[in-house]
């Protein structure tokens, strides 16, 4: 168990990692910038979940193997990826892979610590939408768990079937698999096909009546 959990959490924080160091590209940030997104995309839900549980230190700051696959992976972007229009569909696919990947981790290191199967869950939601959260927040966007096609939801779905594997005591890995296909097989069609929740509607503007003036007789 162990051994799938850190595969797990390096597989996700390398792929969101990518995804992080693909937005700083695309915002023209210097080589500084690229890693310091890639770790932040890389590496904040799980510090989140780490600290919520009581695993402290967390993983990614206490193993140097997080901040190195971290680094890995936003130098492979800054010297390898061309900017071209193709970086946004790229980004999606890559976050989509890392939400799966965190969704299974964080359920089941948060159940692995003891957790209550619900919160289990909703704390492997809350890993796999961290660091894109924060990955969208330093580039001054609104983050895309707010906005995109089924997102936090599609985690929780994947952490809830982890949690529901874990119930019905099947092996950690057959959990993991059907997990994760769940997860991203949610992400792959509402990008596809565009299936998101309903959205706010304001209230349309009503403009001011315009000022009344009262016609007068002729004569009085």
């Amino acid at each position: 168990m162990p051994v799938l959990l850190i595969v797990l959490d390096l597989g996700g924080t390398f792929v969101f990692a990518i995804s992080g160091a693909m937005v700083a590209v695309r915002h023209r940030l210097d080589v500084f910038g690229v890693l310091v997104l890639a770790f932040a995309a890389g590496n904040a839900g799980g510090i989140t979940r780490d600290l919520l549980i009581g695993a402290v230190p967390p993983a990614a700051i206490a193993d140097w193997k997080y901040s190195g696959v971290s680094a890995l992976a936003g130098l492979a972007t800054f010297f390898w990826y061309p900017v071209t229009k193709k970086v946004a569909n790229d980004v999606l696919w890559f976050d989509a892979v890392g939400l799966a990947f965190f969704a299974v981790a964080g359920a089941q290191k948060a159940l692995a610590h003891g957790i209550d199967p619900t919160m289990a869950a909703l704390l492997g939601m809350l890993t796999g939408i961290g660091g894109g959260m924060l990955r969208d927040v330093l580039v001054s966007g609104i983050p895309t768990v707010l906005r995109a096609d089924l997102y936090a939801l599609a985690a929780l779905a994947g952490a809830a079937v982890v949690v529901s594997a874990h119930l019905l005591h099947l092996h950690p890995m057959v959990a993991a698999a059907a997990g994760g296909g769940v997860c991203f097989a949610l992400r792959f069609m509402a990008i596809r096909h565009g299936w998101r929740l309903p959205t706010a509607r304001p209230a349309p503007t009503v403009a001011p009546d315009a000022p009344h003036h009262p016609h007068h007789d002729e004569g009085n």
